[in-house]
C-alpha cells in the first residue's frame, strides 16, 4: 500500500507539473504574440517540434533555432515574471565562490551575482529550466532571486570571471603555429562541437537583433575582434577566447560550403538561414590575414526589404523626376555612389515599379541580392565565363524591355549597355563615383563614345546614406549663427531670424549613439539639351554640375540640409557622409 501511496502522489505531482507546464508555455505564447516577437503559426510549430524532445525547455529551443531574438526572449522573461532585466555593466567585477561548476553554469547560462543572508542573486537566461533552479537551490543551500540575462552577456561574464587564459601573451605565435598544422578532420571536429555552433549562431542573432547589416569576424595576434555594422559604422560586440577564432571561422566556412582546408586564398561563399522568423541571407567572404582568415559577413533579410521611393528618402519632386525617366522606353538611367550607399536598393525599387505584365525584365547581378516576382534574374559566374558582358550579348537577344546591369565594370560592359539603349531597351546600371556629373566624365574616360553617350543617357541619380536621429531622445536647439554660416544655410534653406535644428543625444533604443536607422540624401541629375552640348565637348564634371545647378539640381550635400532642418538627421552626420566620399 506504502508503495501505490507513494506512487499515487508521484503520479498527481507529475500530472500538477505537466500542467503548469502547459499554463507556462500559454503564458509565454500570450506574451510572444502580444508583443509581435513570434506568430501564432510559428509557435504552434515550436510546440510540436518540443513535444517530440524534451531535452531543452521551450524558450531555449526557440533561441536555438532563431525564432526569437535573444533581446527579445529576455525582455519577455522578465516581464512575465516581474524580474529585473540586467546589462552588460550590471555584472560583478570578482567572482563568487560558490559550489557550482564551471561548465554547469556555461552549460545552463546562469551566473551568481552575490550572496545576501540566505539568498543568492543569480543571473539566469532561461527563468523556465526549473532543473537547473532546482540544481542550483540544492548545491548551495539557500534561497534564490532571479535577475534575467542575454546568454551572451552571461557567457561573457562567466569566461571573464572564470577563465583563466591558457598561454600567456608571449606564447601566442606559437598558439598559431600550431592551429596552423591541425589536419581538417581534427578542425571540422572542433567546428561542429555544440559549443561553438551555439557561439556562430550567437554572433549572427545579435547582429541580427541589433541591426547589423554586416559582420566583421577579425583574427589578431592576442584577441579574436568581432565588430557588426550598424548604421554604417562599425561597433565593437562581445569577443570570445581567441583560441576558438580556427574553429569559429571553420564553423563559418562549413556553413558557407567553403572549403576549410583552404586558408591562404580567398573565398565567397553563401548561407541561408532563418533568425526570429525571417529568412536571412548572408554573403561570406574570407581573406587570409598574418594572423588566420578574416571573415566578414553580409545580412540580406529578404522579408524586410521595403521597396518604397518615400521610404528611401526621396522627396516627392525627386520621385517624380525619377519615375518620369523610368516611364521611358530607352535610355540609360544610373545609380552611382560609394559601396554601401543604397544603389541596389534604389535601382531595384525602380524595377518593382516597372515589373508589370506588359514588359519583361532581366537583370544581371553579382551576386543577385533580393529574389523579385516576375523579373529574370541572372547571377554572373566568371568561373565559367559568365561575366557581365557575355551575359549581355545574351540577353539582348531574349527580347527584354528592361535591362538592369548590376554595374559598369568595363569598357566592354559599357558598350554594351549603350547599344541596348539605342535599340530600344531601357536599361539601368550603377557606377561608382563621387557625385551625379562625375559618372558623365566617368563614362567618357572609359571609352565610350561621346555622341552615344550623348543619344542614350537619361538621367544620373547619386545618392549616401544618413543616420537618422533616434526618435526617443533626440533634442532641439537653436543654430548659431557660426552654423549658418559654415554650412551656408541661407542659400539651401529659407533661413529667417533663427533656425531650430536638432542633435544626437543617445539612450538604450539606440544604443547610446542618438541614431537608429538610415536614409538616402539624393540628387538627380537629368540631361538636359545644355548638358548635352557639355557632354559633346567634353566638360568638366564640375561645369556639368554647374549647369544642373542653374536648372534646379539639389545637391545630395543640400538635401541633406534639407533633411536636417526637417529634424530627420543632423548636419554634423551630414557633413561625415559628404566628407567620406
Amino acid at each position: 500500500m506504502a508503495d501505490q501511496g507513494e506512487g499515487g502522489v508521484l503520479a498527481e505531482g507529475s500530472a500538477e507539473q505537466s500542467s503548469s507546464h502547459l499554463q507556462a508555455d500559454d503564458e509565454l505564447r500570450a506574451a510572444l504574440l502580444e508583443t509581435g516577437l513570434l506568430s501564432a503559426p510559428d509557435f504552434a510549430r515550436a510546440q510540436r517540434v518540443h513535444s517530440e524532445s524534451s531535452d531543452e525547455s521551450l524558450v531555449a529551443l526557440l533561441l536555438r533555432l532563431g525564432m526569437v531574438s535573444e533581446r527579445g526572449m529576455a525582455k519577455v522573461q522578465a516581464d512575465m515574471a516581474g524580474l529585473s532585466l540586467l546589462k552588460p555593466g550590471d555584472y560583478p567585477e570578482q567572482a563568487l565562490e560558490t559550489p557550482l561548476s564551471l561548465r554547469f553554469m556555461k552549460d545552463q547560462y546562469l551566473l551568481p551575482l552575490a550572496m545576501r543572508a540566505n539568498t543568492l542573486d543569480l543571473a539566469v537566461a532561461d527563468t523556465t529550466n526549473a532543473y537547473s533552479l532546482r540544481a542550483v537551490a540544492m548545491a548551495c543551500h539557500c534561497e534564490l532571486k532571479l535577475s534575467v540575462g542575454l546568454a551572451p552577456d552571461i557567457q561573457a561574464a562567466i569566461e571573464r570571471l572564470y577563465e583563466q587564459p591558457e598561454n600567456s601573451a608571449d606564447e601566442g605565435g606559437v598558439q598559431s603555429a600550431e592551429f596552423s598544422a591541425v589536419d581538417v578532420a581534427k578542425l571540422r571536429d572542433m567546428a561542429s562541437e555544440a559549443p561553438v555552433i551555439r557561439l556562430v549562431n550567437q554572433i549572427i542573432q545579435r547582429a541580427v537583433d541589433s541591426r547589423a547589416s554586416d559582420i566583421h569576424v577579425e583574427p589578431f595576434e592576442h584577441n579574436l575582434k568581432i565588430r557588426n555594422r550598424i548604421d554604417g559604422v562599425l561597433r565593437d560586440e562581445p569577443s570570445p577566447p581567441r583560441e576558438l577564432a580556427p574553429a569559429v571561422i571553420s564553423r563559418i566556412k562549413i556553413m558557407a560550403d567553403l572549403d576549410i582546408a583552404e586558408r591562404r586564398l580567398p573565398q565567397d561563399g553563401r548561407i541561408n538561414v532563418r533568425v526570429q522568423g525571417q529568412e536571412l541571407d548572408v554573403r561570406v567572404s574570407t581573406v587570409p590575414t598574418m594572423y588566420g582568415e578574416s571573415v566578414v559577413m553580409r545580412l540580406l533579410q529578404r522579408d524586410s526589404v521595403t521597396l518604397d521611393f518615400d521610404s528611401l528618402g526621396f522627396t516627392p519632386e525627386q520621385r517624380a523626376r525619377l519615375q518620369k525617366e523610368l516611364s521611358m522606353t530607352h535610355g540609360m538611367v544610373i545609380v552611382t555612389g560609394p559601396t554601401g550607399s543604397g544603389k541596389t536598393t534604389t535601382l531595384y525599387t525602380a524595377l518593382n515599379s516597372l515589373n508589370t505584365e506588359q514588359r519583361k525584365v532581366i537583370t544581371v547581378e553579382d551576386p543577385v541580392e533580393y529574389n523579385l516576382e516576375g523579373i529574370n534574374q541572372i547571377q554572373v559566374n566568371a568561373s565559367i565565363g559568365l561575366d557581365f558582358s557575355s551575359a549581355l550579348r545574351s540577353i539582348v537577344r531574349q527580347d527584354p524591355d528592361v535591362i538592369m546591369v548590376g554595374e559598369m565594370r568595363d569598357l566592354e560592359t559599357a558598350r554594351i549597355c549603350v547599344q541596348s539603349a539605342l535599340t530600344g531597351h531601357l536599361v539601368l546600371s550603377t557606377l561608382h563615383t563621387n557625385d551625379a556629373a562625375g559618372s558623365v566624365t566617368r563614362l567618357l574616360e572609359m571609352g565610350t563614345e561621346d555622341y552615344l553617350l550623348n543619344s542614350t543617357l537619361n538621367v544620373v541619380l547619386a545618392q549616401r546614406l544618413v543616420r537618422l536621429l533616434c526618435q526617443h531622445c533626440k533634442q532641439p536647439y537653436e543654430a548659431e549663427a557660426r552654423i549658418v554660416e559654415e554650412f551656408e544655410l541661407e542659400r539651401i534653406l529659407p533661413v529667417s531670424q533663427s533656425l531650430h535644428l536638432q542633435k544626437a543625444v543617445g539612450c538604450d533604443h539606440c544604443a547610446n549613439t542618438g541614431y537608429r536607422g538610415r536614409v538616402g540624401i539624393i540628387e538627380i541629375l537629368t540631361i538636359s539639351d545644355n548638358i548635352r552640348s557639355l557632354i559633346l565637348r567634353h566638360a568638366s564634371a564640375g561645369e556639368i554640375e554647374a549647369q544642373a545647378r542653374e536648372e534646379g539640381m539639389t545637391t545630395m550635400f543640400e538635401d541633406g540640409c534639407l533633411k536636417a532642418a526637417q529634424g530627420l538627421t543632423t548636419l554634423e552626420e551630414v557633413a561625415r557622409v559628404i566628407q567620406e566620399s
